[in-house]
């Protein structure tokens, strides 16, 4: 019988299935276990994020599928889930069910449905990426059921009224607000998105033809949308009143802060938020309330749906139908003009005269 001493493995036999893995193959009919040498899961989430750069994608998803991932990487490290080996459809199941028993430690409200659809698409796909690299035999979340998609309705958005109060509530008498008056003018105008209207370059506006070139914006995809006039000639007075006071290098960003540096995300939204709050609105909102406010406020106007589409960038058209939603002034006046029951009459009481209120109902 052959030695069963240290660094001789008896009758088990090894043989490599796979990178960084071996097999072990017991006299036990059956019986296979995996010897795994595959680095650790925050190393192979490293090496995908360099994959999905390499297949050019945008810097914004995989942000966001780094912060997905790595959540659920934590999660694992604090079951004592160390190795991808050890990451099962068990495990991956209890992951889904402690995002739906979550609560926001802060207000108490669970996490949104799309979030957590989001948080298991980024999971699957890591790990699908992982089994076709060969780390391991299968993706442990292939059936696993992604949240069913919410229809919610977009961000509160203002009245025409309320558009025209916030623009004529900026201070003209300095640089800031001439460059503000231009920023609340493009959002409303052109209804882009914050990321794109910090990205655009002096090169993107067609003054003649009143265009605006939005370059890589979400999904990496570059479009054209109009503007109006009044908002290209409050740009024209910024850039040749206000930019040459703020720009102090050669810079070709178009929207700048007081220091002349690009604008912040959150700085945009804490600007923005300000004109809103000092006219008195209190919708939750800030750039995109202004996009939203675009959207609806055309589709009232009756623009079509696909043209609508084309100018806010979406991919689907189900994307921009939601607006659809928010365009009750001609639901009211449908209604108003076709249900036979919307003409005031007063309703009739038992011996079929009219009174206040309608009849109780009889039990």
């Amino acid at each position: 019988m052959p030695s069963s001493g240290p660094g001789h493995f008896g009758r088990a036999r090894f043989f490599p299935i796979r990178r960084g893995s071996l097999i072990c193959a017991e006299s036990a009919p059956g019986s296979l276990s995996v010897m795994s040498t595959a680095p650790s899961p925050r190393t192979l989430m490293s090496r995908y994020f360099v994959h999905l750069r390499m297949n050019n994608w945008s810097p914004r998803t995989i942000d966001r599928r780094s912060h997905s991932v790595g959540r659920f990487i934590s999660w694992c490290g604090q079951r004592g889930i160390g190795t991808i080996a050890e990451i099962t459809t068990e495990s991956v199941e209890a992951y889904r069910r402690s995002l739906y028993h979550h609560r926001n430690e802060r207000t108490g409200k669970p996490i949104r449905f799309s979030t957590r659809a989001s948080y298991l698409s980024a999971i699957r796909h890591w790990l699908g990426w992982l089994c076709e690299q060969g780390w391991i035999e299968a993706n442990p979340a292939a059936l696993i059921e992604l949240p069913k998609e919410e229809i919610r309705l977009p961000a509160a958005y203002l009245t025409l009224e309320q558009v025209e109060m916030l623009l004529g509530s900026v201070d003209l008498q300095t640089p800031a607000g001439l460059r503000d008056r231009a920023i609340l003018e493009t959002f409303y105008s052109t209804a882009i998105r914050r990321s794109e209207l910090i990205a655009l370059k002096l090169d993107d506006f067609n003054r003649e033809q009143l265009l605006v070139t939005i370059r890589q914006g979400k999904g990496r995809k570059d479009r054209i949308v109009p503007i109006g006039k009044r908002a290209m000639q409050w740009i024209e007075k910024y850039l040749s009143d206000a930019r040459p006071q703020l720009v102090h290098d050669d810079s070709e960003t178009v929207f700048v802060t007081t220091r002349g540096n690009p604008f912040h995300p959150s700085n945009l939204t804490a600007l923005v938020r300000c004109y809103l709050t000092g006219i008195g609105i209190t919708k939750r909102g800030s750039c995109h309330m202004l996009r939203h406010t675009a959207a609806t406020l055309m589709l009232e106007g009756d623009a079509d749906l696909r043209s609508l589409q084309c100018m806010l960038g979406h991919k689907c058209l189900n994307t921009t139908q939601v607006y659809t939603h928010l365009t009750i002034k001609r639901l009211r006046e449908v209604h108003r003009k076709s249900h036979p029951g919307y003409a005031d009459r007063e309703p009739e009481d038992r011996g079929g005269q009219s009174g206040e209120h309608p009849p109780e109902s009889g039990r």
